[in-house]
């Protein structure tokens, strides 16, 4: 499966580095994609092993806000 989230706070490649190590330490990722410019995030998974609210939690942990 294939999600978007958008993502307040990110600024720069660190936030970008943080949330894609954040997001492919969790079992069932295969992909992240981020778009600094509209704070999307893009996650290829497997919906079996990870949940959006998973996903939300380790965007979360790491200072950044995901929405909705």
């Amino acid at each position: 499966m294939e999600l978007t989230l958008e993502v307040n706070g990110m600024s720069c490649g660190h936030c970008e580095k943080s949330v894609k190590d954040a997001l492919n330490a969790l079992e069932g990722v295969h992909g992240v994609s981020v778009d600094l410019t509209s704070g999307k995030v893009g996650v290829a998974f497997d919906e079996a092993y990870v949940t959006k609210s998973m996903m939300k939690e380790a965007i979360e942990a790491q200072g950044y806000e995901p929405v909705g």
